[in-house]
């Protein structure tokens, strides 16, 4: 489901991106990443590069963030690995961003758990903003995407926007959080069911209740 496109390798890109490189509080974060393996496995940083490279796009692009091939390229002869290589794991992974997004990139799940607790209004609020996939909104805030599992099945439906994820969606609660975001503001983030805390069953637990207050011990009732 997810569009999976590099950008274009045009002259205004080239113009644009082509001396790109880390600042010094990335590169610092780069160099400790590169320590975590063993000498002459530095090859290994590929994944917490591209995403710390990602980020410093998002900061100077107001945006989420994403890798324009010459960020990819500098990835590369940063790590002394062929550009190839940057490209698999960056095509691979639904984390790195190959095209412009916006300051908040939507990202919808439409896999059969969410679809069958109502992913299908979640779609149709986005594209009542204008949202539309693999594109940016004409004023910047918005770029969306619709994957596949993201693991929230349990709190169905589902959107992860940017770093935080926002559950037990209805189209009125994504609206809300929508305009939340859009006004500057952090809206709750998880689930967005009153009363409920994380997964536990709606309507509170019905088996190993004494677990909400204290790590309770039942091994002595078993």
């Amino acid at each position: 489901m997810a569009a999976r496109h590099i950008a274009p390798d045009t002259p205004e890109l080239r113009e644009r991106w082509g001396n790109w490189s880390f600042n010094e509080a990335t590169s610092a974060k780069a160099d400790t990443a590169i320590k975590r393996y063993p000498e002459g496995r530095q090859k290994s940083a590929v994944m917490p590069l591209l995403d710390l490279a990602q980020r410093q796009v998002g900061a100077e692009t107001n945006t989420q963030g994403w890798l324009p091939l010459p960020v990819m390229e500098y990835i590369a002869r940063y790590l002394d690995m062929p550009v190839i290589r940057v490209l698999e794991v960056a095509t691979f992974y639904t984390m790195y961003n190959l095209a412009p997004v916006g300051r908040f990139h939507v990202q919808v799940c439409g896999t059969t758990p969410c679809m069958l607790r109502g992913s299908d209004e979640l779609l149709a609020a986005c594209k009542a903003r204008g949202m539309k996939k693999g594109h940016v909104s004409d004023d910047g805030l918005w770029s969306f995407t619709e994957v596949e599992c993201m693991g929230n099945c349990a709190t169905a439906p589902m959107v992860q926007i940017n770093d935080d994820n926002y559950e037990d969606l209805t189209a009125e609660r994504l609206d809300a959080v929508l305009d939340a975001l859009a006004a500057g503001e952090q809206p709750k983030t998880g689930t967005q069911e009153p009363g409920r805390h994380t997964s536990e069953p709606a309507g509170g637990p019905t088996s190993l209740k004494e677990m909400v207050d204290a790590n309770h011990d039942y091994r002595s009732e078993w």
